[in-house]
């Protein structure tokens, strides 16, 4: 909590964190580190930065209780220049360090398969700490939008782990992307007797193949992402849903055919969503509204929703 009300001081929390990272003591520098995540964290305007201070410190950093939590804060940047001091921390002797790099990569942009980022975490997808193999398989799988075949390799590499942590990654990872070969592994996690972790259920979700209805159907509808994934998994749903959405689009051209408004799924998620391409000079900037929330505030009603969006531009 102390932390946090430092941080969001923004510009003082950045010295602040500057001349802690200075000192000779361990703890400061690790307090250090930890500020100027924080800082990062409510103020994007110090970012830039925090960064480069986190960078200057990891050329000449040894102790690994201070570069876990300067892998950890520089990841909070969210700047390219984090990338970098991950990649050289990543082979790090002290799996500690690589766990939290695994992890921090999250908040960065690591989606080129070719990229430095992308390159590291599919090795850390293949070390020798479990912990830090099923880090990296997450962050790779779940949180990265790379793909490609040596990113599904990895991912199929890790469906035959020892461990069941990074095996269950593999699998998500694989069906977040629409690996139909993925979908026996899936349907085993959705079956196994002691239940399934509720990635999972948004790994179904995403995927929306129908032959894991049965599955979910198996849980309770209230358990938390149960319900969205029987919908996505049910085929008279989304033809319903789809149809729904078609009307939406068709009604609102009729009463604002200069907001040019259409269709798109996403690639790694399972949301169908209603874009405005016709408000700015750059087509990819216009707002976005998840389709199925729009329709529930609207009733059910694809004109109502038409009309609830035409009446904020």
């Amino acid at each position: 909590m102390l932390l946090r009300r430092v941080g969001a001081e923004g510009v003082e929390a950045v010295r602040v964190g500057r001349e802690l990272m200075r000192s000779a003591g361990v703890l400061e520098r690790e307090v250090g580190c930890d500020v100027m995540g924080e800082a990062s964290d409510q103020e994007p305007a110090v970012r830039c930065e925090a960064a480069d201070a986190l960078a200057d410190l990891a050329r000449g950093e040894c102790e690994g209780g201070v570069l876990r939590a300067l892998a950890r804060a520089i990841g909070r940047t969210g700047e390219g220049a984090a990338v970098a001091v991950l990649v050289v921390l990543a082979g790090h002797a002290d799996p500690a360090v690589r766990r939290e790099v695994a992890s921090s990569f999250a908040g960065l942009d690591t989606g080129r398969a070719e990229g430095p980022g992308v390159l590291a975490l599919i090795r850390l997808t293949r070390d020798v700490d479990p912990e830090v193999r099923e880090w990296a398989t997450f962050s790779l799988g779940f949180q990265s939008e790379a793909d490609g075949p040596a990113v599904r390799a990895a991912l199929w590499e890790r469906t035959v782990d020892a461990h069941g942590g990074v095996r269950e990654e593999g699998i998500r990872g694989l069906a977040r992307r629409h690996e139909l070969r993925v979908l026996p592994l899936l349907k085993a996690l959705l079956e196994d007797a002691a239940g399934a972790h509720v990635h999972t259920f948004a790994a179904a979700q995403i995927m929306g193949a129908p032959e894991l209805l049965p599955a979910l159907q198996a849980y309770e509808a209230h358990d938390v992402g149960v319900a969205a994934a029987v919908r996505a998994c049910d085929r008279e749903y989304r033809a319903r849903h789809d149809g729904l959405a078609w009307d939406l689009v068709v009604e609102l051209h009729r009463l604002r055919p200069e907001l040019d408004g259409a269709i798109r799924r996403e690639l790694f998620g399972p949301a169908l969503e209603l874009c405005l391409q016709g408000l700015g000079p750059d087509p990819g900037d216009g707002p976005v509204y998840d389709v199925e929330a729009l329709l529930e505030r609207a009733g059910g009603d694809p004109v109502r929703a038409a009309e609830l969006v035409s009446r904020r531009f």
